[in-house]
């Protein structure tokens, strides 16, 4: 039997109680209980463990997103009288009153950007317009305020700079690499070295 015939369904796997609306999620995702994305793309091979929120936000591919997570937490209008959802969403009070479209426009446009391989830990919340770079590691129950560089790891309220995962070389190697974007077939075949091999032995080998 080849590996593509021994290959499980590239289709995601949707939970029956999760809620999307308007999103785009790629091939091997996996989106766990309850969770609910409105405007959101999810890239191949990520997944939302339960309890995830996330809106207005692009989110790479193999990224590992554990549960309770907010992704672009909602921005309230902190320079009006009241902050209530009253005056943006009056509609849901008044039938004469319609929603604020240019308060929905302003968050669409603080857009969350996440990239591939970044592992968000258990009920973190990231906050609306940052950019979470590549290969970054947000703690549990972190609050990001601000971008986050790629191979990071930050933790804490708010979030702050630990370390990065590897050094300079390194992390410019595998960018290089963008091993995320291989054929499905070649990230099968390198799952063995991956578990095995240094890091830097295994991009000699295979990057």
């Amino acid at each position: 039997m080849d590996e593509i015939s021994q290959r499980k369904t590239d289709q995601p796997r949707i939970h029956q109680t999760a809620h999307l609306k308007s999103c785009s999620v790629g091939k091997y995702c996996e989106i766990g209980e309850r969770v609910i994305l409105r405007e959101v793309s999810v890239g191949d091979f990520s997944y939302f463990e339960r309890n995830g929120e996330a809106i207005y936000s692009s989110i790479g591919k193999f990224c590992s997103i554990a549960a309770n997570v907010r992704i672009n937490a909602l921005e309230h209008p902190v320079e009006r009288l009241t902050m209530h959802k009253l005056t943006y969403r009056p509609n849901e009070y008044f039938r004469f009153h319609r929603l604020d479209q240019e308060f929905r426009e302003r968050r669409r446009a603080k857009r969350v950007t996440i990239g591939h391989d970044v592992w968000i830990g258990h009920g973190a919340v990231v906050l609306p317009g940052v950019t979470i770079g590549t290969g970054s590691v947000i703690g549990a129950n972190a609050v990001v305020s601000k971008d986050v560089e790629p191979f990071q790891i930050v933790a804490g309220v708010p979030a702050k700079p630990i370390r990065f995962r590897f050094k300079d070389e390194v992390r410019d190697r595998i960018l290089a690499s963008a091993w995320w974007n291989w054929p499905v077939e070649k990230v099968a075949e390198a799952i063995p070295d991956m578990q095995v091999l240094g890091i830097e032995v295994f991009l000699d080998k295979w990057a």
